[in-house]
């Protein structure tokens, strides 16, 4: 069970929980009946989150693809836990997350479960199946869409049964600081993933490139920030306390670190992202309360 715990990879959690939480603070009234719906909405990101972590384990590790990588310990490419145990610890949390997405989708509309079910291939398929995405470069995409917009709107959508331009604006931002972790993390996977033919963003586009993206999307997460005060009030501008927050990881990518110093700028985008989430969701609260 721990090593388990190890595999679901704990420290990425903070991408599942920011965008419930901004995507609840966009919500102008939330009544006390809306508390399941935020849980609901929740778990169902904690658990895509998680699954997607055991999925890429599993499929990467059966290619071989964690053969050369340098970033935490990998359950099915250590050869600690058997394929077939990962595998399944996957699929029971896209089971948990289509249970309650369909309790969701019961109060709101049935529309959700075409999101859901979306979010649910796109969790496998990342680096599973025939075709993964995420070896084709666009695990960034995907990740800024499932884990920002799709994730923020999408809560403040079960909660209120709307979508506000507050809240679409918001997810860049969100999405942006969630798309920034996959990017850190290809840029330290880079040459193992070049030598596996594991083609991300990082691989194609090449090294510094790479580093010129990871800091443009902070700049795209202020700006979001900043769109959002204008349309409610200075209140919303404590989400910067996030980019504040992340400028020493933004020193070492640009200051070339490698390998083993970009764990610790995974470190810093992940808790920079905790200080974005809570700042910028009470900013909002404040805003629209």
């Amino acid at each position: 069970m721990h090593l388990l715990y190890v595999g679901a990879r704990p420290r990425t959690l903070p991408a599942a929980v920011v965008p419930v939480v901004v995507g609840a603070a966009a919500v102008e009234s939330i009544s006390v009946s809306s508390g399941w719906r935020i849980l609901g909405a929740l778990v169902v990101s904690v658990s895509l989150q998680v699954a997607v972590n055991y999925a890429n384990d599993y499929s990467d590790g059966i290619r071989g693809t964690d053969n050369n990588r340098v970033g935490p310990l990998r359950l099915v490419g250590s050869g600690l836990v058997r394929p077939s145990v990962v595998k399944k610890a996957a699929f029971s949390m896209i089971g948990v997350a289509a249970v309650v997405g369909l309790m969701l989708a019961a109060v709101t509309s049935w529309w959700i479960l075409l999101v859901g079910l979306c979010a649910m291939v796109a969790t496998w398929t990342y680096t599973g199946g025939p075709r993964p995405y995420g070896y084709a470069g666009l695990g960034e995409v995907f990740v800024f869409l499932f884990f920002g917009v799709i994730a923020t709107v999408g809560t403040q959508f079960v909660i209120s049964e709307q979508i506000t331009a507050v809240a679409v604006l918001a997810s860049i931002a969100v999405g942006s600081f969630a798309c920034a972790l996959l990017v850190v993390n290809n840029l330290r996977d880079r040459r193992g993933d070049e030598l596996s033919n594991k083609k991300t963003l990082a691989v194609k586009m090449g090294d510094q490139p790479t580093r010129v993206f990871f800091v443009s999307l902070f700049v795209v997460a202020a700006v979001a920030v900043l769109w959002v005060a204008i349309l409610t009030n200075a209140w919303v501008l404590l989400g910067w306390c996030g980019c504040i927050a992340v400028i020493p990881g933004v020193r070492e990518v640009l200051n070339k670190a490698e390998g083993a110093r970009l764990i610790r700028v995974l470190e810093i985008v992940g808790k920079a992202q905790l200080v974005f989430g809570a700042s910028f969701s009470f900013g909002l609260f404040i805003a629209l309360g």
